[in-house]
């Protein structure tokens, strides 16, 4: 079928045989989430079919592995899409991101998808994470309207900034502090305007993120559309929650940083209703990843678990990186389209 993210690739499975490798590792995650939940219903019986769902996803996607990145899909006709085999749309980002995301394959290959990402589709020249590459032109795929932009602009291998972020987010899964943070500072629009000449070039608002920008060549670096993207969303929480590490789960949260190893220590105060938790993170070892200790007012808690409550009260979270990272269950998000 067409439902993908990327609604310009409306052609790809038009006749409903086509696939989309990335809706796959995104319903991996989903079903995952979904057992968790029915499990802690009481409904043992729908999670073990989701698990099974689960594992039969792992087995159908790992048949996409391309020789150094996943496809990105496959035309009802059995041909691939996002393939080093396509003259146009070789790779495609979000396909990479989210096999990581999901937690579907092995860290390894997970480390090579994004490696391939930063060699194909990275352009720190015009400060761009490109969606796709090389764009659309005159192939003879038939993808959608996708191709009806001009290579280079918005889906069409310009930066669609939504899918950026997933790969700011996979990169900060897999322990890259110090290259998540600089991509997410590349994402970040007031980066694009700190100059009069970065300003002529973006030519768009430095206040909000732009829901993509630019790669065509008479346009590098220019900004799209802007006030509208869910991106912008997501970006926050990729500050938030992958690069900072604080995350909340139901009556706890956690402390799970991936920052640059350059940094000393970073402070968060956090308003949770009535209440103030005021969070230090101290990196003596001069780390990306790995929380070594943490106490809650002066008590040692599980930095996975730390208690919440809304008491009114000031409470004083202390972390300390240092120890050898944990393993972290993939965490899934819901996706808004842009």
């Amino acid at each position: 079928g067409t439902g993908d993210w990327n609604d310009g690739m409306n052609r790809v499975g038009h006749l409903g045989l086509g696939e989309s490798t990335w809706l796959g590792f995104f319903l991996h995650g989903i079903l995952g989430d979904f057992a968790t939940l029915c499990e802690s219903r009481g409904d043992t019986a729908k999670a073990e079919r989701y698990r099974g769902q689960v594992r039969r996803l792992a087995a159908a996607l790992e048949l996409s592995w391309d020789g150094e990145w996943y496809r990105r899909g496959y035309y009802d006709d059995g041909t691939p899409l996002g393939s080093a085999q396509n003259d146009e749309c070789k790779i495609d980002s979000i396909a990479q991101s989210w096999a990581v995301l999901s937690g579907a394959v092995p860290i390894r290959f997970g480390d090579r998808a994004i490696d391939a990402v930063r060699a194909h589709l990275v352009r720190r020249a015009i400060r761009v994470v490109l969606l796709l590459s090389p764009p659309f032109d005159t192939s003879a795929q038939d993808p959608g309207y996708i191709r009806g932009y001009p290579p280079g602009v918005r889906e069409n291998g310009g930066q669609y900034t939504h899918a950026a972020v997933w790969a700011v987010m996979a990169m900060a899964r897999l322990g890259s502090g110090d290259e998540a943070m600089e991509l997410f500072h590349m994402l970040n629009p007031i980066n694009h305007s700190r100059t009069p000449a970065d300003a002529e070039r973006y030519r768009t608002e430095p206040y909000v993120v732009a829901a993509d920008v630019y790669a065509h060549p008479a346009h590098p670096g220019r900004g799209g559309w802007t006030w509208y993207t869910g991106a912008a969303g997501w970006l926050y929480r990729t500050g938030l929650e992958s690069l900072l590490g604080l995350r909340r789960q139901g009556a706890s949260f956690a402390i799970d940083p991936c920052i640059p190893a350059l940094w000393p220590e970073y402070a968060i105060v956090w308003r949770f209703g009535r209440t103030r938790y005021e969070i230090t993170v101290a990196n003596p070892e001069h780390r990306c990843r790995g929380v070594a200790a943490a106490e809650l007012d002066g008590t040692a808690v599980d930095p996975a678990a730390v208690p919440l409550v809304d008491d009114g009260g000031t409470h004083i979270v202390k972390v300390v990186l240092g120890a050898e990272p944990r393993p972290l269950a993939p965490s899934r998000r819901a996706v808004t389209t842009a």
